[in-house]
This record gives structure tokens, C-alpha cells and sequence, in this order.
């Protein structure tokens, strides 16, 4: 299980099983021309709940959920997993 807090303050959990997904590996992929492929990755690495929870950490008062501020999320998550967020 990988644990950690991004500089936000966002606290997760992730499954080491997570990490280990094929699936993930073509998401990833696939929001290198696709951001909207992004979503995918999130729910992937995260599941839905922690999706949403994290979706409403980072949105703004106008009540939307910036894409900058979500890779930057998630790159700080993949950042915590050491190589094995690598993939």
C-alpha cells in the first residue's frame, strides 16, 4: 500500500494492485493525446470515491475541477509511489 499527502493536502491510499494494472499503463498512455483520458487514469489509480474526493479538493469556488491543478495532483501521487508509480 502506498500512503501519502500532496502539497495541497490531499491524503490517499493506494493499492500496490493498482499500480500493477495494464489498463493504467494504456490510460496513461492514451492522455498523452487524449486529456480526456485523464478522468480514466484518476478513477484507475484511485477509484471512484477517491476520485470524487479528490475532484472536490482541488475545485474552485466557481465549482469546477481545473485539469492543471489534477496532473499536478497526480503527479506529485505517482511521484509518491517511487518506481512502481512509474509504470
Amino acid at each position: 500500500m502506498y500512503t501519502g499527502t500532496t502539497k495541497s493536502g490531499f491524503a490517499f491510499e493506494i493499492e500496490e494492485t493498482a499500480l500493477d494494472n495494464m489498463e493504467l499503463v494504456d490510460a496513461l498512455a492514451e492522455a498523452e493525446e487524449d486529456p480526456l483520458s485523464l478522468s480514466r487514469v484518476v478513477r484507475l489509480l484511485l477509484g471512484k470515491e477517491d476520485r470524487k474526493r479528490l475532484y472536490n479538493h482541488i475545485r474552485t469556488e466557481q465549482g469546477n475541477v481545473p485539469i492543471d491543478a489534477m496532473s499536478e495532483e497526480l503527479k506529485q501521487i505517482f511521484a509518491a509511489c517511487g518506481t512502481a508509480g512509474k509504470n
